[in-house]
């Protein structure tokens, strides 16, 4: 007889690392709380929600509304609901005690209910109950004790579409992750423009700091971006703004695309002009001889730049690791560009994939006083 499977577990989180980081100084008094605003989904997003509230920022985050796979994707096309998943992610990375066993249940996902979580049939079955999705998104901030809030992009049903890099068109979120090459440009397909949902707009323009990332760039960041006004809202923000680009591709859509690459895609969805600082990884200093990435490939397993990838489907492809390199020179065009780039050692050494959370927490805490000198 084959063992049952556990019934029920947590679902694992990068966060995980980040809810042991304490206050790193006293609280600030009343009237000079700095306030932030993280623009993103999936994984990544808690991160930087956990890192921003253990630096004593006032901490909400704009969440991307065009997340379509699992438990999501199956209460989307079957209940036509808001979709939660991300939404839920932010929510727990905002609770005031992760170890509290609500917090811990809400984000259970239940192998005997079609590996749905806890957090997104809350979600779900409170916006039928109250008749809207941002009122289910408080009672559960609220049953969290969450020490920020959580925005949704817009309210509107909407729906990602992908050109690839090879003149391919994938529909759906789900699809465009799992991209076998990187890819070139993201829109929103709808019943017609979407609406921006206003408190999110309000959150951005009242932000000192505007953090972007990290993430997956086209499936969880840039699709906030896509919603209008959400770009004109960062650009009449009286904040900086903060682009953490990620460790590693461990998907498709970003497959091979450098450090630079990054942020230009991030500047052709709306955002050239607008980026103050770059953040991105290197294990060593970068200097004009030396790209810095052969001890991160030998530790993720990562291919060597020759490699062929073209044979493989997508579904070998979203098992593998590569990581996003950036070496001086394109250090130097990004610069050139207007935003200034920050090299750190920020990688997690027991985890290669994931930031090391006192690492994210110091270089964070860096741009908020690089932030304050250039407003002298």
């Amino acid at each position: 007889m084959a063992p049952l499977r556990k019934p029920f577990r947590q679902d694992p989180s990068a966060t995980a690392a980040f809810a042991a980081l304490r206050p790193a100084a006293p609280a600030p008094r009343p009237g000079e709380r700095q306030r932030a605003v993280v623009i993103g989904g999936g994984t990544g997003a808690p991160m930087s929600i956990r890192t921003l509230l253990s630096l004593g920022l006032e901490t909400s985050a704009v969440v991307a509304m065009a997340d379509d796979g699992g438990s999501t994707g199956i209460l989307r096309e079957e209940a036509d609901v808001t979709p939660p998943g991300d939404v839920r992610k932010c929510i727990a990375a905002f609770a005031r005690d992760p170890n509290d066993p609500l917090t811990r249940a809400f984000k259970y996902r239940f192998s005997v209910a079609r590996n749905h979580t806890l957090g997104n049939l809350m979600l779900a079955a409170l916006e039928d109950a109250s008749g809207s999705f941002p009122e289910a998104v408080r009672i559960c901030e609220r049953l969290l004790d969450a020490q920020g809030h959580v925005y949704p992009s817009t309210l509107d049903r909407v729906t990602l579409a992908a050109r690839t890099r090879d003149g391919r068109v994938l529909e759906g979120q789900a699809n465009a992750c799992r991209s076998r090459t990187a890819l070139e440009r993201v829109w929103l397909e709808g019943a017609g423009e979407a609406t921006p949902y206003r408190p999110a707009l309000d959150a951005i323009r009242g932000a000192d700091l505007v953090v972007l990332g990290p993430g997956s760039l086209f499936t969880s960041i840039i699709p906030n971006l896509l919603v209008p006004g959400i770009v004109d809202a960062v650009r009449t923000s009286r904040g900086h703004v903060l682009f953490v680009c990620s460790l590693a591709d461990m998907q498709g859509e970003t497959w091979g695309l450098t450090a630079r690459e990054h942020v230009e895609a991030l500047m052709d969805h709306g955002m050239r002009g607008l980026v103050d600082y770059v953040l991105v990884h290197t294990p060593v200093p970068l200097r004009p001889e030396s790209p810095a990435t052969d001890r991160f490939n030998a530790v993720t397993g990562a291919p060597p730049e020759h490699a062929s990838l073209a044979g493989l489907s997508d579904e070998s492809l979203s098992g593998r690791i590569r990581p996003v390199p950036i070496t001086y020179h394109d250090a130097v065009a990004i610069q050139q560009q207007g935003p200034v780039v920050i090299a750190r050692n920020l990688v997690d050494p027991q985890r290669p994939t994931w930031h090391d959370p006192r690492a994210l927490r110091d270089a964070f805490s860096g741009v908020l006083k690089l932030c304050r000198s250039r407003q002298k």
